[in-house]
């Protein structure tokens, strides 16, 4: 038999899913490349809210996708940002949703001293662009703080240094807030700190400190680059408190030192910065002290002197008191006499005024008053009763028209209204009639008060001479006879006529009766 070529032949080989073949893809490339270093540049950097990094690592031919777990990115010293040249370390794969390659990155780190500088070039453009460094900005620094914030290594020489220097120089008040000074906790620390020191209540349990010094020693780049990170430079640039910089020696120069409200060369520099030498202060307060007192002595001497100058122009106390004292004098000469006859002029005006009032006036008016209302209250009983005779009539001679269910509706009706009516005529008829009765009883005790009899009562008395009222002494001496009227009778005084109508009374006594 002749061979022939069979078009089913090769349908014998094995069928693979998509997912079996990206599987076995993704076992060789792993296998292949288990862990890999890559140089290259920074191209897209993506970080979605999940906190995983998504970036391109490219050359000038090449790009490849690079990933960062979230948990490793908080774990990296240096964070990615486009156009930065790293060595990036990690394991490639592949992601079959996409049927492409990529590398998981573990570990990355600038390539070389020129990416970092270039990274802290660029960052300080950015900052500066955005006015962090500019000096209107920077806080005077206080010139005594009672209480010092110190962001470093609770373990270095860098504090016990700052101490020392304080100890010698003012010593105060000194709050450390125990950070890592490199590495990758650096950064976040040093921002936490200075937020913190800010967050403080002014006077509570925790004061908030006058000042905060930001130190740490000398060392090389990658050791202080945690003082570049941008979180420590706005972190520092939004500090209420003035901020001392205090990082590395006076040749180190990092972010965090444009920031500042004043950088110090070195720590101890930094403690120097802070506070004044107390011995130099209280020396130019002993002379300041001594000035002052100079010139209060020179002040008071000459304010003495040109004080008796100005008093030997003045006149003497006693002088100035002559003239008044003797106007006091003639005012209280005045004042009694004054006083005599204004009393005098009033007792008259007041005799004037009583001897018009008449009695028999007012008690004639309240007897025409009460005539009037008995005569009122006589005719009130007998106007209410036509009153109301007249209503039953007329009451009557309308219910006659009408039905007698209609007529005894309308008679209940009428009779309510017909008591109130009498109600109401019987409380106004009372009010009425209680009204005079008050304006009576008004008017009789303005009778008593308007009586010479009050006066009387008070301790006065009227005199009478030949049956007239005397007022004078002259008119008392022509009286034949005084007749002298009290509260509570009258009595004969002197005159042999009076002697006479007095019922044989010897001269002299009087008659009361």
């Amino acid at each position: 038999m002749d061979l022939i070529d069979d078009p089913a032949e090769g349908l014998n080989s094995p069928e693979f899913s998509v997912t079996e073949l990206s599987g076995a893809i993704k076992r060789v490339i792993e296998g292949e490349f288990s862990h890999v270093r890559i140089r290259g540049e920074v191209g897209r950097v993506s970080r979605p809210r999940s906190g995983h990094i998504y970036l391109d690592l490219k050359d000038d031919k090449s790009v490849i996708s690079g990933v960062i777990w979230k948990g490793v990115s908080a774990r990296l010293e240096t964070q990615p940002e486009e156009g930065m040249e790293v060595v990036a370390t990690g394991r490639i794969t592949t992601f079959g949703g996409q049927s492409k390659y990529q590398i998981v990155i573990e570990d990355i780190k600038p390539a070389g001293m020129g990416a970092l500088m270039a990274l802290l070039e660029k960052r300080k453009t950015m900052l500066a662009a955005e006015g962090l460094f500019d000096p209107a900005r920077k806080q005077p620094l206080p010139y005594l703080p009672e209480i010092i914030g110190v962001v470093t290594s609770p373990s270095g020489a860098v504090i016990r240094d700052i101490l020392h220097r304080l100890r010698d120089r003012f010593p105060r008040k000194v709050l450390i807030w125990p950070v890592a000074v490199q590495g990758a906790k650096c950064a976040s620390e040093v921002a936490r700190a200075i937020a913190g020191f800010n967050g403080l209540t002014p006077g509570g349990a925790l004061p908030r400190p006058d000042l905060l010094i930001v130190a740490r020693g000398g060392g090389s780049v990658e050791d202080l680059w945690g003082f570049n990170e941008e979180i420590v430079a706005r972190a520092a640039a939004a500090s209420k408190i003035p901020l001392i910089s205090a990082v590395g020696h006076e040749t180190d120069t990092t972010l965090i030192d444009f920031v500042a409200d004043k950088r110090a060369p070195t720590p101890t520099a930094a403690a120097e910065l802070a506070v004044p030498v107390r011995h130099e202060l209280a020396a130019w307060l002993e002379g300041q002290e001594a000035r002052m007192s100079q010139l209060l002595s020179n002040g008071l001497s000459q304010r003495g002197q040109r004080l008796r100058d100005m008093a030997r122009a003045l006149p003497r106390a006693e002088t100035l008191l002559d003239g008044p004292r003797q106007r006091l004098d003639r005012a209280g000469e005045k004042l009694e006499p004054a006083l005599i006859a204004g009393v005098q002029r009033r007792r008259v005006r007041l005799a004037d005024v009583s001897g018009s009032l008449r009695p028999a006036t007012l008690r004639q008016r309240v007897m025409n008053d009460r005539r009037r209302l008995d005569v009122l209250a006589a005719r009130l009983g007998p106007a209410l009763m036509r009153g109301l005779a007249a209503k039953r009539d007329r009451f009557e001679s309308r219910a006659a028209g009408f039905r007698p269910a209609t007529l005894a509706r309308d008679r209940k009706v009428k009779a309510e209204n017909f008591a109130k009516l009498v109600a109401r005529l019987s409380d106004a008829g009372q009010r009425q009639t209680a009204g005079w009765r008050q304006k009576l009883a008004a008017l009789e005790r303005l009778r008593e008060t308007l009586s010479y009899k009050s006066t009387l009562a008070r301790g006065y008395a009227v005199v009478r001479g030949d049956g007239q009222v005397v007022t004078t002494t002259a008119a008392a001496k022509q009286a034949a006879a005084l007749e002298i009227e009290f509260s509570d009778g009258r009595m004969l005084v002197g005159g042999k006529a009076g002697a006479k109508k007095a019922g044989a009374k010897p001269p002299g006594q009087g008659s009361l009766f």
